[in-house]
């Protein structure tokens, strides 16, 4: 092991947009990557803090918060997807609202959506040729809940590590439960709350299904049986 590698613990965030294929391939080259950047780098700016942005891969952010910041706690975790659901909407609405360009990259951009992809686990910080990477089995895992077969467009995966760290209660929330079997791992269980109930297809993400989820993390919240160390109740009650 190199001098001063470690293996840390915290929350692992894959912010993904979905349509991403299928608009890249109808649009303009050009235009469509610069769509894309626009909305992801919405969703990093909401994101971080208290997350750390560790890469852009493609039509998705992978971001960390380590146990061991002090700003990571549960609340501000929660208010960051949040916030990176509204980034996501309002680039979208301005992109459609400008009438400057009718490209079809611009014209497409509400065909888009944004899902969010949580889970808790171990990893380590390695420098290889001068450029830090995050190394471990959780890494790999996190990615690996990108391939699932839930339904909605819109929504917040949470794994079973990331509900058991923050305390929540999924069937108490209503979230929907589903399995993955993923090749060198135990079948693990996630919970998803699909917020494509609040907005229509095509519409991008509305100000109802943005109301949609503030109430839910709220009621997560107030649902849980949260580490002693760290009620989330007396946080959300002030």
């Amino acid at each position: 092991m190199a001098h001063g590698e470690r293996s840390e613990s915290g929350f692992l965030v894959l912010a993904d947009i979905s349509g991403f294929t299928a608009f890249v391939t109808a649009t303009e080259l050009e235009h469509g990557a610069d769509v894309t950047g626009v909305l992801l780098d919405g969703v990093m700016a909401a994101l971080a803090p208290p997350f750390e942005i560790q890469e852009l891969e493609g039509d998705a952010v992978f971001a960390l918060a380590s146990d061991d910041a002090r700003e990571a706690r549960d609340r501000a975790l929660l208010d960051a997807f949040d916030r990176a659901f509204a980034a996501f909407s309002e680039r979208q609405q301005e992109i459609a609202l400008d009438m400057s360009c009718s490209c079809r990259a611009c014209r497409g951009v509400l065909g888009l959506s944004l899902k969010l992809i949580v889970h808790h686990g171990s990893f380590m910080r390695q420098v290889v040729r001068g450029k830090s990477r995050l190394a471990g089995p959780d890494i790999i895992l996190a990615h690996r809940f990108l391939k699932n077969d839930v339904e909605p467009r819109t929504y917040v995966l949470f794994t079973d590590a990331a509900v058991e760290r923050l305390g929540i209660d999924p069937d108490a929330a209503g979230m929907a439960r589903y399995t993955g079997k993923y090749a060198h791992f135990d079948d693990r269980d996630y919970f998803v709350a699909a917020l494509d109930r609040f907005g229509r297809r095509g519409e991008g993400v509305s100000s109802e299904m943005l109301l949609g989820l503030r109430s839910l993390l709220g009621e997560l919240t107030l649902g849980a049986d949260p580490r002693t160390e760290d009620d989330l109740r007396s946080v959300v009650a002030a």
